[in-house]
């Protein structure tokens, strides 16, 4: 059993849906407003350098047109400077940021103002104006680029609608729910008809029930747009993305179609966020060892961990796939309870187990860690 690296970056051209149509941010004569209207999804490159305090965020990104690029990673890791940085919030250090060939930025010589980019970017909250009905909202971006007010008016009740919110154009942003705010924010930003959208998770202050709501929506209404997300929860990732890139203190460490970077995680920080367990050790004997554990695997990848002995690896697996023995050489560290069970960590790995099996263990105790061998994936250790 041997490790992988990233995979070819898996890329689907999804198709264009009426209404979500591309034009420019901010006052112009090329906006589409009719939620109808179908035009070519626009096509994104950029080479994103910003230098900060403790790390340079250098970061390489290609989106074609329609598709969309999930970016996951620790918190700080730098991936809202990277839509800081393409929405024109933050400048470049170096670098360039072009879409469909015209050039925003490019460092230090051209940068484009936020509103003339075509580029929209959806965050936690839906800043809406709190003195302008759902429908002024709307209807807001299209009439500052002087499209007629009853024609923007007639659009942006056409947009509430397809995003869910038939009939709420006379209501004010105090009359709407946390997620009925986040729905008008996403019809406002696509009546603009952007050229690319950015999502800094628009999801995250929203209630489980309330997020899957709004996460079915966007995957309706941003079909053939080209998009970025940024997200904590790969849930999303494979809800909205075609792509998923995992950013490490401003580096891309991993890329690949969504659900190939999640099954195959390559760093410690993708398996965290694919929801994986990530234990460190080394080839030895044609096993994975680490201190007094062992883990074998299948015969194939026995001699494939025979012919690394002594490289530094990583076992990877699911926590709910590990089973609890007695009387081995893991040490609990300490037991935290979890909507199914309870989360076991000893130095020999993590096991998920029922609050039958956790009973009347404690910290300092010693167990045996067993997971099968075809439960276990081992990597590269990074």
């Amino acid at each position: 059993m041997t490790g992988s690296d990233a995979g070819t970056p898996g890329r689907r051209q999804r198709k264009a849906e009426a209404g979500s149509n591309a034009a420019v941010h901010g006052p112009s004569r090329d906006v589409g407003v009719d939620a109808g209207t179908r035009r070519a999804a626009a096509a994104l490159r950029a080479h994103v350098v910003v230098r900060r305090r403790a790390f340079t965020v250098d970061i390489p990104l290609e989106v074609a047109p329609g598709e969309t690029v999930a970016v996951m990673g620790r918190s700080g890791s730098g991936k809202s400077t990277l839509l800081g940085a393409l929405a024109g919030l933050t400048p470049l250090d170096g670098g360039e940021i072009s879409v469909d060939g015209r050039v925003l930025d490019q460092a230090p010589r051209t940068r484009t103002d936020p509103m003339h980019r075509g580029i929209v970017l959806l965050g936690q909250d839906a800043r809406l104006f709190p003195h302008l009905t759902a429908r002024e909202n709307v209807a807001f971006g299209p009439r500052a680029a002087g499209v007629a007010a009853s024609i923007a008016r007639s659009s942006a009740d056409e947009w509430l609608a397809r995003v869910g919110l038939p009939g709420a154009g006379d209501r004010r942003p105090g009359q709407l729910s946390g997620g009925e705010q986040q729905r008008v924010a996403v019809a406002r930003a696509l009546a603009a008809a952007p050229r690319v959208v950015l999502l800094d998770e628009p999801l995250v202050a929203l209630d489980a029930v309330t997020a899957s709501e709004i996460r079915a929506m966007l995957r309706e209404r941003l079909a053939g747009v080209t998009t970025v997300a940024v997200t904590h929860d790969a849930v999303d990732a494979a809800a909205l993305a075609d792509r998923l890139l995992i950013v490490e203190r401003g580096r891309v460490t991993q890329e690949g179609a969504v659900r190939e970077v999640l099954a195959a995680p390559a760093t410690e920080v993708a398996a965290r966020i694919a929801g994986l367990e990530w234990l460190t050790g080394e080839a030895r004997g044609g096993a994975f060892v680490r201190g007094g554990l062992r883990l074998e695997t299948t015969d194939a990848g026995s001699r494939a961990l025979a012919d690394v002995d002594g490289v530094p690896l990583a076992a990877v697996y699911r926590a709910t796939d590990a089973r609890l023995g007695v009387g081995a050489p893991a040490i609990v560290s300490h037991l935290e309870p979890t909507p199914t069970g309870v989360r076991v960590s000893t130095d020999g790995g993590v096991v998920e187990v029922p609050p039958a099996v956790a009973a009347g263990l404690a910290p300092g105790d010693g167990v045996r860690v067993d997971v099968a061998p075809e439960s276990v994936r081992f990597v590269a250790a990074s």
